[in-house]
Parts: C-alpha cells; structure tokens; sequence
C-alpha cells in the first residue's frame, strides 16, 4: 500500500483496486466514461470538425455491458473505502443516472447532488436540443450512519461566508491549464478543471489524506492533491495521459501553509460547555452576559445557565433562541461578558481560552 501512494499506476482500475486492502482510502474522485454513443463525427454550421469525446475507452457495446463495469469499480471502491470515506463520482445525462442507481444498490449514501454549471459550455450546433451546460457530480458517504468529513467552515468562506449552495459555477478547462500535445491538439478530451476539483477536495478530505482516483486522465486529481497537502493513488491505462500526468503533478509547488486556504473545523474542536468557563474562573457566578441585540441582559448561575428577567433560568442557547423568536440560537457567538470598565468580551472568545488550557488528546 504504502508504496502506491503518490504513485500513478498503470492498467485497469478494477484490477489494480482488487490489490487495495479494505478501508484503506479517505475519500474517492471518480471521472468515468460516460457512455456518450455519439454515432459519427460532428460538425459546426461552418463545417468545421468539432473536437468530441470519441475515445475508444469511452466506448462500450451496450448499456448492460456499460452497466457491469460500472457495478465491478464501485463494488470495489466501497470496499476500500473507510466508513468515514466519501465518494465523488461526475457524469452527464448519459451516464450519471445509471451510475447513481448503482451507487445506491451497492449500499453507498447519497449526501448531494452538485451541479456543476459551465459558465463557457459548448453550444449545441446542430440546434436539435437545449445546450448542455451543466454536469452532475454525486457525492456519497460508504455508510448512511458514517461520520464523513465535511469541512463546512471552509467551504463556508469561500463563499463568502454564506453556506456553500450545490450549484458550482466554473470554466469548462481552457487556456493555460488545458494540457496539449506536440501537435496543439488537447491530450485529454474531458480534462477536468483544477477549481472544480480543489473544491471537491477542500469540501470532503484533510490534509495527509488519501484520495484515490481510479480514472486518473491527465491527473487534475493528484495534481490538486499534491498542491492541498494531500496524497493520491491514481490509475490509468493510457501510457500518453500517464506521460502528461506525471510530468504535470512533477510541476507542482505544494502549499506550505494551508491555513491560507482552510479553516479549523469547529466541529472537529474540542467540545466546551459553558459550565467549563465556569470551572476556569474565566466567568465568575453572577456575571452580567449582554445579548447581541444590546438589550437583553442576563446573570450566569452557578451550575452554567442564565437567568434572565422574563424568560427565566435558561441555557445560553435556549434563552438565545427565545429572544430571537427563532427554533434555535447559537449562544457562543450571540452573548457577551459584561466587564467591570464598561466593556464586553464575546464569551466565544473565553471558549477559544478554555480549549488551549484543556488538555489534548493524545
């Protein structure tokens, strides 16, 4: 195992994951073929050849033949995956329907369907349908009760600090990015662009992870993996994209610091009550909190509660949620300490306090 890492390894996915031991992975990108069945070439208005997805590993006889391949590299991608494992597979209209249904009777969990809208599509030249522009990528966890990674303070701001929606707007690759061949012509038909994939990445894994990628193309996967300090296995069968990939993942500067480009997830910190503050005298029994309305006024009981005029003894997020009218509150970033000079202290901050005081986990 160990030896594959950061490795591209040549050949048939399904055989090559065969030699994985079980749970070994963090989390799986999967680009398959799509199954496009596009039945001769295909021209502009002006009669100019347009450059399609015409590979012969994209090309299968039947929808049933199309239908085992797919079940044999998920069978096998379940198995390597961690229960805390996720995985990301991308399609079209041609394929990603018949790939969620098998995803679902292997016993995989759908999280999300994301969207990913092209903001340049290709048009429809023939003016036959709508244009297609947009694909689906499906995400889904190895276990329904599994605890996956999802780093949603990161995805979070980069969003601009709204929750990050499940309509993902990018270039289809183009310019620089695209890698070509001597001859100027694409070296991969549906090469993946590095934005798509670093949210993928940032969203679902952790630095020192392992993704393993069993279509790995030009290797966007590994290439991203390696500049977000994580690690891949990629599989590929085609000596000329292995060629492209190794010498364009051999390219990549790291990130050295990769707070510049993720948060702490809050929910991976250690859990403080608020009786803890309590405990480390950082809030003493009978202190004043301060709503962040500027109103309403509370006193800290003994036992890690606040007690309020009108609403009673109440916890910070409880009471929080009944000022608000609203189902729920949270009291951390909502309540402040009143201090003796006049001033006020977000109790948040004093849990950030408490966390480095408490011992770690070894």
């Amino acid at each position: 195992m160990r030896e594959k890492i950061n490795k591209i390894l040549s050949g048939d996915c399904i055989e090559h994951m065969r030699t994985l031991p079980d749970a070994c992975i963090d989390a799986i990108f999967a680009d398959p073929p799509y199954n496009m069945q596009l039945g001769g070439d295909l021209s502009r208005p002006d009669h100019t050849h347009v450059d399609a997805v015409t590979d012969h590993w994209d090309q299968f006889e039947s929808m049933a033949i199309y239908d085992k391949f797919t079940r044999e590299w998920m069978a096998q991608a379940r198995r390597i995956l961690k229960p805390t494992g996720t995985i990301w597979t991308i399609g079209s209209y041609h394929n990603i329907f018949r790939v969620g249904s098998i995803l679902q009777d292997l016993g995989f969990w759908i999280l999300n369907d994301i969207v990913w809208v092209k903001n340049n599509p290709m048009p429809n030249f023939r003016g036959t349908r709508f244009t297609n522009a947009h694909e689906t990528m499906i995400w889904a966890s190895r276990e329904k009760t599994g605890k996956y990674t999802f780093n949603y303070e990161t995805m979070k701001r980069m969003n601009n600090g709204k929750q990050m929606r499940s309509d993902w707007l990018f270039n289809i690759c183009a310019g620089p990015e695209r890698l070509k061949g001597a001859d100027g012509k694409k070296v991969h038909s549906t090469q993946k662009p590095e934005d798509l994939l670093a949210r993928v990445i940032l969203a679902s894994t952790n630095p020192g992870d392992i993704i393993l990628d069993p279509f790995f193309g030009s290797g966007t996967t590994g290439a991203v993996a390696k500049r977000l300090g994580r690690n891949f296995i990629g599989i590929e069968r085609e000596a000329e994209y292995i060629a492209a990939a190794r010498a364009r993942i051999d390219a990549v500067e790291p990130v050295l610091d990769l707070s510049l480009i993720s948060v702490v997830e809050k929910r991976a910190e250690t859990r403080v009550p608020f009786s803890t503050l309590i405990d480390m005298d950082l809030i003493k029994p009978g202190a004043r909190v301060q709503f962040a309305n500027g109103r309403d006024i509370a006193t800290v009981t003994t036992d890690g509660m606040l007690k309020h005029p009108i609403h009673g003894i109440q916890t910070i997020h409880k009471l929080g949620a009944m000022i608000n009218n609203a189902p729920s509150c949270n009291g951390w970033t909502n309540w402040y300490l009143l201090l003796d000079n006049g001033k006020k202290t977000s109790i948040d901050e004093l849990r950030t306090i408490a966390r480095e005081k408490m011992p770690r986990a070894a």
